[in-house]
């Protein structure tokens, strides 16, 4: 944990087995096709709304109690009007780091990963998030542990810490997001599309960038968390098993005190409605397919016309028996999966979508093929039958909106919190029934405008058969390039602040117990188990770690084939391994140093070891070198002066470079000196592992003899 190797070779043997079907056609069941056609069923019944108690506290805070004693639980959420579409445009993503770290980031009493541990001891949970136009906070707990979680869940509301390492943990995940962007050709597609029809320049069209993130600072974390939550800007809902009165009693009491106030929070920006017509075209090599998604701009939930427009789509391309299905892929087979649905959102319009995939070569005849049903359902009525497929698909899908209590509560949540009216799913349900022929002409020619489309195709365009112009639509290329990171630490030429340097240094030397007590660890043992991200192989990997100062250091990992051995000194060594044992090959020998430059104990007195420089080099952060070229960068939190994270560049001898974060948690004293317990890996912006050290033992009398000695 302390400095072991993270780069880790790992060998997976995937078996793949592949199971026959016998298809049962027709004929083998006698007259199934009449019989299901013959079945009835009675209409839909009125979906009721449980009586949800409705308060508000003298803070503005409005709290909605639904009882339900089914089971020994109680869950609950808060609802705040704040959302991504607020962010500067400099600094997108800065809604949902706020979101991230208001839980990870634990309270002013405790760490996130404290926070963790008691409330898994307890089967509980408590949860942030801030999405596109709200954020919520959520617990879920058994009953018996309601009001210890009640306890943490206020906490974690109203006095969020947002530590600095839990932040840069978020940010460095986040850019590894942006580095794996482009993978999925689906994921391009739908990212791009949403982007071009709301605008680029907007902030429903903008996306995180490298260079966002690097402008987001620990107070503008705070400063978004402050300015959005406070009570008069939240709703609060809490079903399970309780009494309406004593929960109403217990939140009064949690909550009521919780004075804080801002202004109001404005409206939400207004959706550019100026349409973006064209083909855009995202050139991607490693794929076989195109995937494309073409449409415009849809509308609002309170749209008069939602229930024709929502029967449209399901015709349209709701299911198998869909025009689309039926004619692109069932006829010309041109497509494996293709669906359209007209989509609405609370307080602006959502996005009517086409989408599918299909071979590279026939990506413009699927295309064609899919402007003639949008065509031809803009031009006559359509069927008896198909009318009253889609609609009763539609109605029936309400049942699983609102089968259980808590379903039904969020929805009236959701109401509430945009503004509509209680009895909206009733007025939308009756809409439905209501919904005739000639309604989904109508708005089909309304709604549906074929000049107006935007299509979007990601794939290998020197394999289209066809040039996609014949479409009669401009088309343009999408660049897919990332911008470049910056990086996040200062490079090693910039010049640093020795003095400053050692100052930092030394706090951080107070902060976990004083550098006489640091100076006085002569040997460690530590043992540890390293959970791999399941991206990278999903191992769990038990690990020992010994070293004797100043420079010998061997570990030994359990590996699912063997034990996996690793000695030096700091200039020559061994590996040992099933296959055998082998001198430390040159190239192992500067990891093997990297690993001792940034062992927590000596790495903690580097102004007081020969051949080492320290340097300050920006705000909370010092470049610890050892004058061989082996430079590791070691932040520090500068409100407690405790270590928060090592940053440094491995130098694995097979693949290429990578740039490794080692964020620090949990510490507990082990004689007089705070040492970390867990630890999170991200390597090159993706999670690595997660390191829990189950014991560390010092100066237990290890002797350089003991650790060199082979298997």
């Amino acid at each position: 944990m302390f400095g072991g190797s993270h780069a880790l070779v790992l060998a997976l043997v995937l078996a793949a087995s592949v199971f026959g079907q016998t298809a049962v056609g027709p004929a083998a069941i006698p007259n199934t096709p009449a019989a299901y056609r013959d079945l009835k069923f009675p209409p839909l019944k009125e979906i009721p709304v449980p009586n949800v108690a409705t308060y508000t506290l003298p803070n503005g805070m409005k709290l909605y109690l639904l009882e339900d004693h089914e089971l020994p639980i109680v869950s609950g959420t808060v609802r705040v009007r704040t959302g991504n579409l607020f962010e500067p445009a400099d600094k997108v993503g800065l809604a949902s780091i706020t979101g991230a770290v208001m839980r990870s980031g634990g309270t002013q009493n405790k760490t996130g990963d404290q926070l963790d541990e008691e409330l898994e001891n307890i089967a509980a949970s408590v949860e942030s998030d801030i999405g596109e136009s709200s954020g919520s906070v959520s617990f879920s707990t058994l009953k018996e542990n309601s009001d210890e979680v009640l306890g943490i869940f206020k906490d974690v509301l109203t006095q969020p810490e947002f530590r600095q390492e839990k932040i840069d943990l978020a940010k460095s995940e986040m850019r590894g997001g942006i580095a794996r962007r482009n993978d999925d050709a689906h994921g391009v597609a739908d990212r791009e599309f949403a982007s071009i029809v709301y605008g680029k320049d907007t902030p429903y069209g903008w996306q995180i960038e490298y260079a966002t993130l690097d402008h987001i600072a620990r107070a503008d974390v705070v400063a978004f968390y402050r300015r959005y939550f406070f009570p008069a800007n939240m709703l609060m809902a809490v079903w399970g098993d309780f009494s309406t009165a004593e929960m109403q009693a217990k939140l009064t009491k949690l909550f009521g005190s919780w004075n804080y106030e801002q202004p109001k929070v404005p409206p939400f920006p207004a959706v550019r409605v100026t349409a973006q017509p064209g083909i855009y075209l995202a050139k991607k090599d490693d794929v076989t397919q195109t995937f494309f998604i073409e449409g415009h701009l849809g509308g609002r939930l309170d749209d008069k016309d939602l229930p024709a427009l929502e029967v449209m789509g399901e015709i349209l391309g709701g299911g198998f028996q869909s025009r689309l299905v039926q004619r692109v892929r069932t006829q010309l087979g041109l497509a494996y999966e293709i669906s359209a649905d007209w989509g609405a959102d609370y307080d602006h319009p959502g996005l009517f979508e086409i989408g599918g995939s299909t071979k590279s070569a026939s990506t413009a005849d699927t295309l064609k093929a899919i402007q003639e049903q949008v065509e031809r359902i803009r031009s006559s009525e359509v069927t008896g039958d198909e009318l009253e497929t889609a609609r009763q698909s539609a109605l029936n899908s309400l049942v699983f909106a609102f089968d259980t209590n808590t379903k039904t509560l969020g929805r009236l949540l959701n109401y509430e919190y945009y503004g509509y009216p209680k009895d909206f799913i009733d007025r939308y349900q009756k809409g439905l029934e209501a919904v005739t022929r000639a309604d989904v002409l109508r708005v089909a020619r309304e709604r549906l405008h074929l000049a107006d489309l935007t299509i979007v195709a990601v794939g290998k365009a020197d394999e289209f058969r066809k040039s996609l112009a014949t479409l009669g639509l401009p088309v343009s290329s999408i660049d897919l390039t990332i911008p470049e990171a910056k990086p996040e630490a200062p490079s090693k030429s910039v010049a640093g602040d020795p003095a400053k340097g050692r100052q930092l240094l030394q706090r951080a030397q107070q902060a976990v117990g004083g550098a006489e007590k640091l100076a006085a660890v002569k040997d460690m043992l530590e043992i540890a188990e390293l959970h791999v991200d399941p991206s990278f192989g999903g191992l769990t990997i038990k690990r020992t770690d010994r070293w004797v100062a100043p420079s010998d250091f061997r570990e030994d990992s359990e590996l699912p084939f063997g034990i996996v051995s690793t000695y030096g000194d700091g200039k020559t060594g061994w590996m040992a391994s099933p296959q055998g044992q082998m001198p430390l090959p040159p190239a192992q020998v500067k990891p093997m140093q990297d690993k001792l430059l940034r062992l927590y104990f000596p790495m903690l007195l580097s102004d007081r070891l020969a051949g080492r420089t320290v340097n300050w080099v920006g705000e909370g952060t010092l470049e610890i070198s050892n004058g061989q070229g082996i430079t590791v960068r070691l932040f520090v939190d500068e409100k407690t002066g405790m270590p928060a994270k090592v940053e440094y560049d491995s130098t694995a001898p097979n693949g290429p470079a990578s740039t490794i974060d080692e964020t620090y948690d949990s510490f507990e004293d082990v004689d007089g000196i705070k040492v970390p317990k867990r630890m999170t890996i991200i390597q090159n912006g993706r999670r690595y592992a997660d390191v829990v050290v189950e014991s560390v033992q010092l100066n237990t009398g290890l002797k350089s003899a003991d650790l060199s000695k082979k298997p």
